[in-house]
């Protein structure tokens, strides 16, 4: 069974998913401005390229968004053979200038702009609304194909024009009434954007997806969650209302009071912190190295301390096998993507590699991120790709280390800075009258300039008054006192002096 873990009482929003005890999957988002996946933008083409198929449009932000012909609602909907079809020109469905209304289904990274798309989704609890979508999917995972025809009939009746819908597992047991209901509240939404949409500037926002806590209930089974384990009582009531419908559903709802930090009362902290460190122990004393480089992410599998009681052969077969599972957790654990290329110990035998192979792809399968593995060559190196759909942990919270010349990785300052956030909320209900807090010196210039944003929403957030010291000898954060603000001021000379 799985628990939902979300940590949004705090700017910095987390979740994290439990699979039978154990932490599968982190998400951390920041705040609105800086998440862009899902949402929808009414832009303009800027540049077409028939050479590449493509065109990228301007939606807002600082790259212009990246725009597939196949993504285009025209292409995708003209009744065509598909050896016709394929040799068409992007320019014959749209022209520099044209005003176009699209969706993110990839964040921007690095020099690349988002990945975008005409065909438009709109995510429900039963379905998934596709207003110019034209087909209706059923999923696979329903117990019968006549079930599943059985919806696809339904799905006709409840749609209009050019729609499409995608039928969730869900479905299966529901009455009609239910799903219609559904895709009528999405169709409503749709309506009401396009109407918005209408007196907005080019290029502007027009939709925004409800982020981590709409996207982790949208990717899991409802039967298959145990808890939804939740800090922030406005997203409390916005899953209620969400899970009206069944009361059974209602009651998976759990509303954690407590001033501990969420993630940290269900250990959850800790398994973050493992996730960012390059060495992975596996439990027959082996281990991983998992390095990351701009062009791909390197995995090593090491026999360690495992010496086995058999042959060597076996030893290594073994530890192999138990790598493969492991590997396969870690790249959901860490979101890690792109292309990954693990090397595991030299075996001799055909059998046993192949058998690795197959475990690795059986635990990938466990992953709802798309995923391909070529093989395992003669030296023993398997390649395989993951789907990048945002972000992955490290990227997220870690920067290069500028005293070491940039060998080794760092918290940067901004996910520092959330870190001292959700301390000061574990405080938020102390009757003392200021605190203070020992930080690293690059994150007080930081918090001084850059993220000013943050001294000032603790200013009118906290009760209590906050001072901070900058201290170059440490890369941790310390209560150094929380009490009476005099008393305050003089710890907080008194550190300053012993700084100097």
């Amino acid at each position: 069974m799985i628990d939902i873990l979300l940590n949004t009482a705090t700017t910095e929003r987390r979740g994290a998913v439990r699979e039978n005890g154990k932490i599968k999957e982190i998400f951390i988002e920041r705040p609105a401005e800086e998440r862009i996946a899902g949402s929808i933008y009414k832009g303009r083409v800027k540049d077409v390229l028939p050479g590449m198929q493509a065109a990228f449009v301007d939606i807002g932000r600082k790259k212009n968004g990246f725009l597939y012909r196949d993504e285009i609602v025209g292409y995708k909907l003209l009744d065509e053979a598909y050896e016709v079809k394929e040799k068409r020109s992007i320019s014959e469905f749209i022209t520099e200038g044209q005003e176009v209304v699209v969706q993110v289904t990839k964040e921007e990274f690095g020099q690349k702009g988002a990945r975008l798309t005409e065909n438009v989704s709109l995510s429900g609890k039963y379905t998934v609304y596709l207003p110019d979508g034209g087909y209706i999917g059923v999923s696979k995972k329903m117990s019968t194909e006549d079930s599943r025809e059985k919806w696809r009939t339904q799905a006709q009746r409840m749609l209009h024009n050019q729609e499409g819908v995608i039928i969730r597992t869900i479905c299966e047991p529901l009455s009609e009434d239910i799903v219609s209901e559904d895709i009528r509240f999405l169709r409503e939404d749709w309506e009401q954007m396009m109407k918005d949409a209408k007196t907005k500037r080019i290029p502007s926002l027009i939709y925004q997806d409800r982020g981590i806590v709409e996207r982790v209930l949208r990717d899991y089974p409802l039967e298959q969650i145990q808890q939804i384990i939740m800090d922030h009582l406005p997203d409390v009531q916005y899953v209620k209302r969400l899970l009206r419908y069944e009361e059974k559903d209602i009651e998976k709802v759990v509303h954690y009071k407590g001033n501990e930090n969420l993630f940290s009362a269900q250990g959850v902290e800790k398994e973050l912190d493992k996730a960012l460190k390059p060495t992975v122990w596996l439990k027959n004393g082996g281990f991983l190295m998992i390095e990351k480089t701009e062009a791909l992410t390197v995995i090593d599998v090491n026999t360690g301390r495992y010496t086995g009681k058999q042959d060597l052969e076996e030893t290594i077969r073994k530890t192999n096998i138990e790598a493969a599972v492991e590997i396969a957790t870690q790249l959901r654990l860490r979101d890690i993507s792109g292309l990954i290329v693990i090397d595991f110990i030299d075996m001799k035998k055909e059998e046993n590699k192949e058998t690795v192979v197959n475990t690795l792809e059986r635990e990938l399968g466990k992953d709802r991120t798309k995923t391909n593995v070529a093989g395992m060559s003669s030296l023993g190196l398997v390649e395989m790709t993951r789907k990048k759909i945002r972000k992955g942990l490290a990227d997220t919270l870690l920067q290069a280390c500028e005293p070491c010349n940039g060998a080794g990785l760092v918290f940067s300052e901004e996910a520092i800075a959330y870190q001292i956030e959700r301390l000061l909320h574990e405080y938020r209900e102390t009757e003392a009258e200021a605190m203070v807090l020992e930080v690293p010196k690059r994150v007080y210039e930081w918090l001084h300039d850059q993220g000013a944003k943050f001294l000032s929403s603790w200013e009118k957030r906290y009760h209590f008054t906050l001072f901070l010291c900058g201290s170059p000898f440490t890369e941790k954060i310390t209560i150094r006192y929380n009490g009476t603000i005099q008393i305050a001021k003089d710890r907080l000379e008194s550190l300053k002096r012993a700084g100097e």
